[in-house]
């Protein structure tokens, strides 16, 4: 802890029915760090669940990824603001060797490069979609990205002066597209990728997967910002 009062790291979980992962991500929460859990309007007892685990939970009735990511940065408090999906696909026990760099001022915002564990756990039109869009963010900012990787961590006054407006599947590649606009460093770190407890909200379907599209081209098609959120 940083001191008696504030955690060394934030952690956003954007949360919608994962009752079944919430345990198994909730006790792989580093030491020192606290879980914010960001109920989305889950009809499965989540919220209730994630409380007795010890998580801080915020409720947000507005659906939508980016709905759920920004309520859990403004109830974050601590140095450091990561975000992780809560479905049991990523180890939040690994976020610790992504916020390495940003604590030594090595880089500005670090996404984890998804590495599949099993040919099931990351469906192929997701693969071609994320495949495609690594491009279009090459061509975009200029940054040389593999995975728009949901897990990330930054420093949590620098994000919020990002001024991130995205509130549905656009939020995460915003945060990249602005970073890299403010002259942010950006880094890769491999993570491994297990397959979600229960079934993708956006990337467990065609159709999912193509509004998430919709929403990250919608994203790519603003104009370049001025350096406002450059870090100081």
């Amino acid at each position: 802890m940083t001191d008696r009062h504030r955690p060394l790291a934030d952690v956003v979980l954007p949360c919608l029915n994962e009752a079944a992962a919430l345990p198994w991500v909730l006790e792989r929460i580093p030491p020192g760090w606290r879980a914010i859990v960001v109920d989305n309007g889950s009809t499965d007892s989540s919220a209730e669940l994630a409380a007795s685990l010890g998580a801080h939970v915020v409720g947000q009735p507005v659906r939508g990824f980016g709905a759920a990511c920004a309520a859990g940065l403004r109830a974050a408090t601590a140095p450091l603001a990561c975000f992780c999906d809560c479905d049991a696909s990523l180890d939040p026990g690994l976020l610790p060797s992504l916020a390495q760099p940003v604590f030594d001022g090595e880089a500005d915002l670090v996404l984890g490069r998804r590495r599949p564990t099993t040919h099931g756990a990351w469906p192929m039109h997701a693969r071609l979609a994320n495949r495609e869009l690594a491009r279009l963010i090459r061509r975009r900012t200029g940054l040389r990205l593999h995975d728009l990787g949901p897990m990330r961590v930054a420093r949590r006054e620098a994000l919020l002066d990002l001024d991130l407006t995205d509130r549905r599947s656009g939020y995460p590649l915003q945060m990249v597209v602005r970073a890299a606009d403010a002259g942010w460093r950006v880094r890769e770190v491999d993570v491994p990728y297990y397959p979600r407890a229960g079934r993708s909200k956006v990337t467990g379907t065609w159709r999912g997967t193509w509004y998430a599209v919709r929403d990250m081209r919608a994203v790519l098609s603003e104009p370049p910002r001025s350096p406002a959120g450059a870090l100081r």
